[in-house]
């Protein structure tokens, strides 16, 4: 599908679009569902520039800041997610890149989820390089979650720390690492709906396996707080777009899907998405 088509897609009407998206989800993935449980393992202070995040240090949003947490505190939690349900454990950590010992200590704790617990493990711990990423999957690591954010136009709008490239750079490293990639990115921050198209054919050139969308709720004492958030209808049709253009990846609805959709959430899963968060 070209440009020209895609265009011609964003101004359906809305159920034409959700019923088209529907018939791509069925045609391409059927009606399973994959549910993923996060865990902020390390919190804030992140030295990052990005706009709509609460835990960088230039932010002054009072969130809670922690170094990262025990080996056994991951197992647990581990747990806890498998026996709720989810086939997948995330272990998430604030900052550009971790430090060897802390990276050790998280490989450690894949080991143990993935011989004990039985849960299928990914990881978001920002820049890594091949043979850190090696590390993990000899581990146990499954899949490597690092988003691009936004388009490539649009990213030195809301970074200016790192580039575009530089996470590109990290998605090609894991998949020479042989591991499967999780990345997406945030809608409502300001970008157009052609943006947000630039977005989703950057992830299908990478071919990347899964593609959680987030949905901006502005955080008080962030560079985007007083962004007006995007709307349910907005929202939907971007999450259709994004099947139609993705075909058989995996697509998830992550955060602000209950406090944008609200109880019209399930209308995401009938617009093409495959997976939450």
């Amino acid at each position: 599908m070209n440009r020209q088509e895609l265009n011609r897609l964003c101004k359906l009407p809305l159920l034409d679009l959700i019923a088209m998206a529907n018939r791509a989800r069925q045609d391409s993935v059927g009606s399973n569902l994959e549910l993923c449980s996060i865990m902020n393992a390390k919190s804030g202070l992140c030295s990052q520039d990005c706009k709509f995040c609460a835990q960088s240090v230039r932010h002054p949003t009072g969130i809670t800041n922690y170094p990262l947490k025990k080996k056994e505190e991951m197992v647990g939690q581990a747990l806890r997610a498998k026996d709720m349900g989810a086939e997948r454990f995330d272990i998430v950590t604030s900052g550009d890149r971790l430090s060897k010992e802390e990276l050790n200590v998280i490989a450690d704790a894949i080991w143990e989820i993935t011989n004990k617990v039985g849960i299928k493990m990914c990881a978001s711990l920002g820049k890594l390089n091949e043979e850190e990423l090696l590390l993990l999957k000899k581990a146990g690591l499954g899949r490597y979650h690092h988003n691009l954010e936004t388009s490539s136009g649009y990213f030195a709008k809301i970074v200016t720390t790192h580039t575009f490239g530089d996470r590109i750079n990290t998605i090609k490293a894991a998949k020479k690492a042989g591991l499967e990639v999780c990345s997406g990115g945030i809608i409502g921050m300001g970008e157009t709906l052609s943006d947000r198209i630039d977005l989703a054919l950057a992830l299908k050139e990478l071919d990347v396996d899964s593609v959680p969308i987030n949905i901006l709720v502005p955080v008080k004492g962030t560079a985007l707080e007083a962004l007006n958030p995007l709307s349910g209808s907005e929202a939907i049709r971007t999450i259709a777009l994004f099947r139609i253009i993705l075909k058989n990846k995996i697509i998830k609805i992550a955060a602000g899907r209950e406090s944008v959709l609200k109880d019209f959430q399930a209308l995401a899963f009938m617009a093409g998405a495959n997976g939450m968060l």
